[in-house]
């Protein structure tokens, strides 16, 4: 089942996604910014380890636990994918930043919780939220880079 709702998540995120769009090309970038592909790179394991960790939680989880980490798992794969439309489609980093920001907290939410039910599957979520911490570093530089006013 959390591979069917990472595959979901990782499929509504993407369709917000168009790299090529002028406005994201215009935007300017920090040099520390990696490539393009390696965005698309980095996500295939990520959103594999979530599938991994949420399906070996599920299973350990007592069952008077699981509804607590199912709706972590969905919140957080929700505001997964609701960065792309923040971020890309309402072409604002400013919305972005937010987004990612309570990813994060959701990120912290979803290790607390899944550390409760196995400590493996809580280890495999750490790479995803490192990568995401990443991601709000160089949100937060597209913002002060790209001010107005």
């Amino acid at each position: 089942m959390s591979a069917l709702a990472v595959a979901a998540a990782a499929w509504a995120g993407s369709a917000a996604v168009d790299p090529d769009d002028s406005w994201y090309r215009r935007l300017g970038k920090p040099a520390w910014q990696p490539p393009d592909w390696v965005f698309g790179a980095v996500w295939t394991p990520l959103y594999t380890g979530i599938a991994w960790a949420g399906g070996r939680a599920w299973n350990a989880a007592p069952p008077g636990r699981r509804a607590a980490l199912a709706a972590s798992l969905a919140a957080n794969l929700t505001l997964n994918a609701g960065w792309n439309w923040l971020f890309f489609q309402a072409r604002s980093a400013a919305a972005g930043l937010a987004g990612t920001l309570a990813l994060d907290l959701g990120n912290a939410d979803l290790i607390r919780r899944t550390a409760h039910a196995d400590g493996a599957a809580a280890a495999a979520l750490v790479p995803y939220a490192a990568w995401c911490g990443f991601a709000t570093a160089l949100n937060a530089s597209l913002v002060r880079r790209n001010r107005t006013g």
